[in-house]
């Protein structure tokens, strides 16, 4: 498949298509290491890694600044990263170190970064949708144009949570884009079995705001969908939901089972359309960038997560001393 790119549509630099990329690679090297890392017993509870799906995360979060926030779930690794979370404090973080992004408190689950606009991984389904909402809700009444972005599951559109948060984000006009990552199971439930209407994107007339259904393989794609929705946003014209369809082709969660449920020539058969790949032939096909300077990226991408992971094994336990530190908000010494 070739990227969605058409006369009428605005230009991407090259450093910009070169930034994407880059992204996603850092995402998917990231990804594996850390598998690795579970497999050797260095992270400890559930991994659920982004491997297939790196085009929305990339694409959706190159539109935003550090002042917009975002609200993720436990699959939440890719969009920690594409926010500004760095491989080092990612990887230190699920090895339980005090130089992760929530100082070793966290792990895979609790993600969390104000400083960049990373408010919160979540193994819970579904809160990231009320949190964006709110943080929308938030920037109105603060009359700034900054923008709150979920990322959820299918698995979390037939909950409660969807209704509500995209129901008041309507009602207000809320500066919020909702982003729905179709990876075709919640778990091992496949999301045609589990949902009367399978269209996401079709809900957002029920709710009053524009709704798509778009290729989440496609980071060009992606990214130019992303940039109007959150412009529209910034500008007064309310929410967006946006379905990015994709798929993981890895487990889950790093650990468990990946068989009964789908077989390998579906699995196959995604692989076939791997976002990065994809962008890459785009890149050549293009002439945007010759295959040499491809390869440089990827060089320089896999160098900083090996240093990244060492970094992260060589970090220091927190203290248990400060076990409750950072439980209440303390004000700042005046």
């Amino acid at each position: 498949m070739t990227q969605t790119v058409t006369a009428t549509d605005p230009p991407i630099t090259k450093s910009q298509l070169l930034a994407l990329y880059r992204k996603m690679l850092v995402i998917r090297r990231t990804e594996e290491q850390l598998a690795k890392s579970h497999q050797q017993g260095l992270i400890h509870g559930a991994c659920h890694t982004y491997v297939g799906e790196e085009a929305i995360a990339t694409g959706v979060c190159a539109n935003l600044r550090d002042d917009d926030a975002v609200f993720s779930t436990h699959r939440g690794h890719g969009h920690a990263l594409a926010k500004g979370v760095t491989p080092r404090e990612l990887i230190a973080e699920l090895f339980g170190r005090v130089t992760g992004c929530s100082r070793g408190r966290g792990g895979s689950m609790h993600l969390f970064k104000p400083e960049i606009g990373m408010m919160g991984t979540s193994g819970i389904v579904g809160p990231c949708v009320l949190q964006a909402t709110g943080a929308g809700y938030s920037f109105k009444l603060l009359k700034t144009d900054r923008v709150g972005v979920a990322f959820f599951g299918d698995g979390a559109v037939n909950n409660g949570a969807f209704h509500e948060g995209l129901n008041l984000a309507s009602i207000f006009k809320l500066p919020v884009l909702f982003v729905c990552e179709n990876n075709q199971y919640a778990t091992e439930i496949a999301f045609a079995y589990s949902a009367g209407n399978p269209n996401v994107g079709e809900r957002g007339a029920t709710y009053g705001m524009p709704g798509l259904t778009i290729d989440g393989n496609d980071v060009v794609g992606v990214y130019r969908t992303a940039g109007e929705a959150i412009a529209r946003a910034r500008s007064g014209g309310g929410p967006t939901l946006i379905e990015c369809r994709t798929y993981r082709t890895r487990a889950h969660s790093e650990g468990m089972r990946d068989v009964g449920y789908r077989s390998q020539e579906e699995v196959d058969s995604w692989k076939a359309k791997d976002p990065i790949a994809r962008h890459r032939a785009y890149l050549i096909e293009s002439g945007t960038a010759a295959a040499a300077e491809l390869d440089a990226i990827e060089a320089e991408v896999q160098a900083l997560v090996v240093e990244a992971e060492e970094f992260a094994r060589n970090s220091p336990w927190p203290d248990g001393a400060t076990a409750c530190d950072h439980v209440y908000y303390e004000p700042a010494a005046a």
